[in-house]
């Protein structure tokens, strides 16, 4: 009993330490505020009651001459020097603050992929098409579940900033729905009923802005979307709502002398995109072969294949990923350096897209191949 009494005693004690010390951290958090405060506000007062005391108190400030004027002159020049150099160095000070601020949000929406994900190596890259945005309207994720490791690649109408909201719907719900739904058609629905609230919201708050009968902007805003799931014996499944089909790259053995590094998958008409009309009843899962132990998928948006060069020639994607796989081992960052920055020469250093890529390398040990599995790409 006693024993408890002073346990509790000295918890109450630290508990007032910690406080006293909070308490103390935020007076000097405020002191500090101050302090700047009077900085911001007293360098400006000071530049200028050094101009109202020459001008009222020296006497070469009341003189005619040239001398008197050039020596006026060069006082008010200092102090609007003086003013302009202030007024810039906050301005550069709050641009990095809102810049820190801005990666920081944008970090968390397209947050940075691990290097490898349940024997799957990784590596993503992209860009946006406004200056200063480090995230546009692209979106990737891989996670792993225990229903096997699930992507999701997408591409929102427009791009940049504008489109930012729509890619947190898109995530947020993805993220959450690929360990709660067993199979893809249920992600899917998650995906689309999340699409369609995020589009209820926008047409709300754009409601009071808009002339009656007019659509405005979100009538026709979609997103096309590409559902991967790729299992622990790499057999992969997917659902398209028009979104551009992955490219398989192959391993340096003898499939591929036969049938070629690079082979674009394409598995007939894909779902309409998300947004402006309401998905089938069925959504019929596409089996797309195996990703083999040594095989790579690439993944990414139509800003890369659209991207044209001065000529107005597009961007010729199969020949740079089989440059990039020409070399063995190719790993999926040494892929996509050298796709990336075949695209910016390409393009000029700026495409006029966002443009997102992705590369998945399956480094598992080799797996039997199940014999019930179709086999779509063999």
């Amino acid at each position: 009993m006693i024993r408890t009494k002073v346990g509790s005693l000295r918890r109450v004690r630290a508990r007032g330490r910690r406080r006293l010390g909070r308490a103390e951290a935020r007076r000097l958090d405020r002191g500090w505020h101050r302090v700047r405060r009077l900085c911001v506000l007293g360098l400006p007062t000071a530049w200028g009651a050094v101009a109202i005391t020459y001008k009222l108190a020296c006497p070469l400030a009341q003189q005619n001459g040239l001398g008197a004027r050039i020596a006026t002159c060069a006082v008010f020049f200092a102090v609007g020097t003086g003013l302009v150099l202030h007024v810039r160095r906050g301005l550069l000070r709050e641009l990095r603050q809102i810049g820190r601020v801005a990666g920081a949000a944008q970090g968390v929406l397209l947050r940075p992929l691990p290097s490898r994900i349940d024997g799957l190596s990784l590596a993503a890259a992209q860009f946006s098409a406004d200056r200063g945005a480090g995230v546009g309207g692209d979106l990737y994720e891989v996670i792993g579940t225990e229903h096997g490791v699930r992507v999701v690649m997408g591409d929102v109408r427009g791009h940049g900033l504008a489109a930012i909201g729509t890619v947190a719907a898109v995530l947020g719900s993805f993220r959450e729905a690929v360990h709660d739904e067993p199979e893809l058609p249920g992600v899917l629905r998650k995906l689309e009923r999340a699409m369609a609230r995020h589009l209820a919201e926008r047409a709300k708050a754009e409601h009071s802005s808009s002339a009656p009968g007019h659509d405005g902007p979100v009538a026709e805003e979609f997103v096309t979307v590409l559902l991967l799931e790729i299992g622990r014996d790499g057999g992969m499944r997917a659902l398209n709502c028009g979104h551009p089909w992955p490219y398989l790259l192959r391993a340096d053995e003898e499939p591929a002398k036969v049938r070629g590094r690079v082979e674009h998958l394409g598995f007939g008409e894909p779902l309409p995109p998300l947004g402006p009309f309401p998905l089938p009843a069925e959504l019929p899962v596409v089996h797309c072969g195996r990703l083999l132990p040594g095989e790579a998928l690439f993944l990414h948006t139509d800003g890369v294949e659209d991207a044209r060069d001065g000529a107005g020639r597009f961007f010729p994607l199969a020949a740079a990923l089989t440059e990039a796989t020409g070399t063995r081992p190719a790993s999926p960052q040494a892929v996509l350096g050298t796709v990336f920055t075949r695209l910016l020469r390409h393009a000029g250093g700026r495409p006029a897209d966002d443009v997102a890529l992705l590369v998945l390398s399956n480094d598992r040990a080799q797996v039997p191949i199940p014999q019930t599995e179709p086999v779509a790409h063999r």
